[in-house]
């Protein structure tokens, strides 16, 4: 039974469910077109928006990374250029692994992002 102050309305036990139901939640509420939870080589872990959308913005995920790095030889231009303008890839550490959080939409990159970060972080520490 929920608290009268519990603010979820659907959760899970299970890891990937709940990390589902946390990344449809706030792709709605951000007004995102996709939220992805990948590895750190770019396979979709969870996610929520248009499938092939998805595996898209995780294939990229680590290419991002290293280009907002500054990372020699990693200069965005094309396709990675065109997806970054309107992505943001933040990296969670979860209990010494690195995941890739990513998020497509005009308001992509906003505050909001640092909440769903906090959220899978959650999610994925309770399931190590």
């Amino acid at each position: 039974m929920k608290s009268p102050t519990e603010r979820r309305q659907t959760r899970s036990t299970d890891p990937l469910v709940a990390l589902h139901y946390q990344l449809a939640h706030s792709r709605l509420q951000g007004g995102l077109d996709v939220v992805v939870v990948a590895d750190d080589s770019g396979v979709v872990v969870a996610a929520s928006g248009g499938w092939a959308a998805c595996e898209e913005l995780a294939a990229y995920a680590p290419l991002l990374v290293r280009a907002e790095s500054g990372e020699p030889g990693s200069g965005s231009s094309g396709r990675l250029a065109e997806i970054g303008a309107y992505s943001d890839v933040r990296t969670i550490d979860v209990d010494g692994q690195t995941v890739l959080l990513c998020a497509r939409g005009p308001r992509a990159k906003t505050a909001a992002m640092r909440q769903v970060a906090d959220g899978v972080a959650r999610i994925l520490s309770r399931a190590a």
